[in-house]
């Protein structure tokens, strides 16, 4: 129920994820029944609809987080977590409010053990390839020890991304400091994973989703300046469009909530249906990879003494 154009893009990304998947997962959609399937029909889409789990409140997005997930139990965002906890379903999905979807993942799932702060991971495209930034919005008030958790849990789940990419096993190795990097630095690829908290993260995260259209926009503008100009465009054309595909963000779908004890994505709360259904993706392939098992598995392995 939650995100700027729930329920229908929700539905139609899930239809298309289920699809997609060709029977590797199944999709279970929490929200209103009534009002999801009045959509789900009014889209033509009933026939294709999969289960819905009826939740009578939902969280706003605008409303307080922790009070929201307290009192609300009957949230979707609550019920999502708590059928994970119970191990009815293997990953959740929200587009909804990001507060309320960290505390519904903390209250519902609990932390992983030794993890003391989750952080919320996002990857950006650079020309060495992907660069994960973690916390992009979980976590505002870090410590030093949240920080060097954080790269441990960037680095395992940098590894496990690498993995499907590449569709083989990596190496068990520590983490690889390479110092402190400067902003410039991310866009360029000088490391794999990239620390800070929250705050920093998010206004990091924000600035990159503004850059990314205002450059495509100047670039089209100068384009269209002269004729010549518009003539190495046309040339151009497919080039800019994969670039375009690579730095949408509705291709990554969502961001993992790293050390919470299970697997939950955060969506775009602007995300449309190919968000939503790149971000059951992301799901199904945490869950897959037990994301959260191999962190508790590496941190007890390359900090024992914080368990």
């Amino acid at each position: 129920m939650g995100g700027d154009l729930a329920p229908g893009v929700v539905i139609q990304g899930a239809i298309e994820a289920t699809r997609e998947s060709a029977g590797a997962f199944e999709v279970v959609l929490i929200g209103d029944e009534t009002r999801v399937r009045d959509e789900a029909a009014r889209l033509h889409l009933a026939s294709s609809l999969p289960s819905v789990i009826h939740a009578s409140e939902s969280v706003e997005m605008g409303e307080s987080a922790a009070t929201s997930v307290r009192k609300k139990k009957d949230s979707s965002i609550n019920i999502a977590a708590r059928l994970e906890k119970e191990r009815r379903t293997d990953a959740m999905v929200s587009a909804g409010n990001t507060g309320a979807v960290v505390a519904a993942a903390l209250f519902g799932l609990g932390r992983i053990e030794s993890v003391q702060r989750p952080a919320i991971a996002t990857v950006l495209p650079t020309p060495q390839g992907n660069v994960v930034i973690l916390d992009v919005g979980a976590t505002s008030d870090c410590k030093p020890y949240h920080l060097h958790q954080f790269a441990m849990m960037g680095s395992i789940y940098a590894r496990l991304e690498l993995y499907y990419e590449a569709h083989q096993l990596l190496k068990q190795s520590p983490v690889h400091f390479v110092g402190n990097v400067e902003g410039r630095d991310i866009i360029l690829g000088t490391a794999d994973v990239v620390v800070c908290d929250g705050f920093v993260g998010n206004v990091l995260l924000k600035f990159a989703e503004s850059v990314i259209p205002s450059v495509g926009n100047m670039i089209r503008d100068e384009i269209r300046s002269d004729p010549l100009s518009m003539l190495a465009g046309l040339l151009l054309k497919p080039a800019f469009r994969r670039l375009k595909r690579r730095m949408d963000y509705a291709e990554v779908g969502g961001a993992p909530l790293l050390g919470v004890d299970g697997n939950c994505i955060i969506a775009h709360g602007r995300s449309n249906a190919r968000a939503i259904k790149n971000a059951i993706r992301a799901a199904a392939r945490c869950a897959e990879a037990r994301v959260a098992d191999f962190i508790r598995e590496d941190l007890q392995r390359l900090a024992p003494e914080a368990a």
